[in-house]
C-alpha cells in the first residue's frame, strides 16, 4: 500500500490583493503536488478580494478554504489565524506564501522535497543563498536595507540564515506546536524574525533554497514606515525575553 503524501497547506494572507490571488492560485494548482490546499486568509479587503477567494473555493471546495478576519491588525496576526486553522484541518506542512506574486510558487515543490527528506525544521525560500535573486526592478537603496536588515538581525539574533526576514517558508506542523505558534509575539515583517529566533533557540534546524524574488505586479505594496521601525526593534524585544516561550 502506498503511503498518502503528506497533506500541505498554503496559507495566504490578503488585503486587497484582488488581481493577484486568482492568479496564485492558478499557480499553486498547477504544481506536481497531489495533496496540496490553499487556505486564503482575508482581512476585509474593501476591494473584494474575500469574495474572489471564495468564487474560488466554490469551484474546489477540496482544495481551498477561507478564512475571513473582520479586522486588519497585522501579517503575523493574520499568518497566525491561518496557520493554527491549518494545523487543526490536519496539516503535515504549513507554508506560508505571500499573495502578491512575488515568491515563486515553482519552487514549492523543492522547498517540499527538502523539508521532508532532510533534518528541516523549516525551509526558506532565500533571495541570498547561491543561486537566489532579488528583482531586478528593486532600486539599489532597497537591496541595500535589505541586504543590512538581514546583517543586523543575524549578528544580533545568531541565527545563521542567509535570509533571515524571508517571508516563504514551509514548515513541518511539529515545528509550530514546539515553538508555541499562538504565543508568537511579533506582527508585520518581523513576525518572520521571531518565528526564525523560536526555531533557533529550540536547536531545530532552518535549511534555505534560492528563488528569485519578485516585484509585485498589481496593487500597492504594505511596507510603511510603522513596519520599517517595528521590525528595527524585533530583535532587541527578542533578546531582552519576547522570544522565551
Amino acid at each position: 500500500m502506498l503511503e498518502a503524501s503528506p497533506k500541505a497547506v498554503v496559507v495566504v494572507p490578503t488585503y486587497n490583493e484582488r488581481e493577484n490571488l486568482p492568479v496564485l492560485v492558478g499557480l499553486l494548482q498547477e504544481l506536481p503536488l497531489e495533496n496540496l490546499h490553499i487556505l486564503v486568509v482575508d482581512d476585509n479587503s474593501p476591494d473584494g478580494t474575500g469574495e474572489v477567494a471564495d468564487k474560488l473555493a466554490a469551484d474546489n471546495p477540496e482544495r481551498i478554504g477561507v478564512l475571513h478576519r473582520t479586522e486588519k491588525d497585522g501579517l503575523g496576526r493574520a499568518y497566525i489565524a491561518g496557520m493554527t486553522r491549518a494545523l487543526d484541518e490536519g496539516a503535515d506542512i504549513v507554508v506560508q506564501m505571500d499573495a502578491d506574486l512575488s515568491h515563486p510558487a515553482s519552487v514549492l515543490p523543492v522547498m517540499i522535497e527538502t523539508l521532508t527528506g532532510t533534518d528541516a525544521a523549516v525551509v526558506l525560500g532565500s533571495r541570498y543563498v547561491p543561486g537566489g535573486s532579488t528583482a531586478a526592478e528593486w532600486p539599489w537603496h532597497r537591496k541595500a536595507l535589505s541586504a543590512w536588515a538581514n546583517f543586523y538581525v543575524n549578528a544580533l539574533l545568531r541565527l545563521h540564515v542567509k535570509d533571515a526576514t524571508a517571508g516563504f517558508k514551509a514548515w513541518k506542523a511539529e515545528t509550530l506546536r514546539a515553538i508555541d505558534l499562538p504565543s508568537v509575539n511579533s506582527n508585520g515583517y518581523s513576525f518572520q524574525v521571531e518565528m526564525n529566533y523560536r526555531t533557533v533557540k529550540r536547536g531545530l534546524t532552518i535549511r534555505e533554497v534560492p528563488i528569485r524574488f519578485e516585484e509585485r505586479v498589481k496593487g500597492a505594496s504594505k511596507m510603511s514606515l510603522g513596519v520599517q521601525i517595528e521590525s528595527a526593534l524585533a530583535p532587541w524585544k527578542l533578546l531582552l525575553g519576547g522570544g522565551r516561550k
